[in-house]
């Protein structure tokens, strides 16, 4: 909801800049306060470096697509973000395997995003290539959660979460710069709160939160438990927004839901 209010004035790569600026800045603050160092060893940086790159072109994926259709199906198909990370993780990250009814869920999702794919008339504004492009950086986002499994093994969280945000400053800045233009007849209210949510609420607080829960859990389980994504996205829209989700955007909700705590379940 947040990206879709804050996508009214300022374009994807735009956002995507002002957000991890605020999200930077307040990890920094943080990590001062509690005398965490944001100094990588010599050893650490290409790991950064890497996740950083992975980051950005998930973010900007995330936000063109967000932009090409509704809130409530980018909220069903982002959602889809923990089938992908439950298979990269059984593939990259020792130990975290997946089993049966793990696998049961897996499918049960699988088969809420294709319901949503296939739903028939798109939302009022809405585009197909939107569906697919989220769905997209929802792999992504599966593969850049897994992979911090790996990292957060033997690295601090804070450093982890600051720099794969600044690693990808550069890089929304060049592009939108190059490419967007900010609506400033647009700018009010609403899109300048999404900004605000975005870069202090969620980059920089859950993204940190995240990643702490991932170091001292399995990382399949805790990124299952982004079930809730669907459910909150499509009645944000729907109070919100004022949007009318079909009854395949309701069915897939369900399914992607059920599959996730079938997951998550221990």
């Amino acid at each position: 909801m947040a990206v879709k209010l804050g996508l009214e004035a300022f374009p994807p790569l735009w956002s995507g800049f002002l957000r991890f600026t605020l999200g930077c800045a307040c990890v920094a603050l943080w990590a001062r306060y509690a005398g965490i160092s944001l100094c990588p060893a010599r050893e650490e940086w290409p790991g950064l470096f890497g996740m950083g790159l992975l980051f950005t072109v998930q973010i900007a994926l995330m936000n063109v697509g967000f932009g090409l259709t509704s809130a409530s199906n980018a909220a069903v198909l982002i959602s889809a973000n923990p089938l992908f990370g439950v298979l990269f993780a059984h593939l990259l990250v020792p130990g975290d395997r997946v089993g049966r009814w793990r696998a049961a869920g897996v499918v049960a999702a699988f088969a809420g995003t294709a319901l949503v794919l296939a739903r028939g008339v798109p939302a009022a504004g809405a585009s197909g290539w939107g569906d697919w492009i989220v769905l997209a950086s929802a792999s992504l986002l599966g593969l850049r959660l897994a992979l911090s499994g790996r990292l957060l093994k033997r690295q601090n969280e804070v450093p982890l979460t600051f720099w794969m945000m600044a690693v990808s400053l550069p890089l929304f800045l060049a592009g939108g710069l190059a490419f967007e233009t900010i609506r400033w007849e647009a700018i009010g209210a609403a899109p300048v709160l999404g900004i605000l949510y975005q870069g202090v609420v969620v980059a920089g607080l859950a993204f940190t939160v995240n990643f702490w829960l991932i170091r001292r859990h399995t990382p399949s389980v805790m990124i299952s438990f982004n079930f809730v994504a669907p459910v909150a996205g499509v009645l944000l829209g729907m109070a919100i927004l004022g949007e009318t989700p079909t009854p395949g955007l309701l069915g897939g909700m369900l399914l992607v839901a059920i599959g996730l705590v079938v997951i998550a379940r221990r």
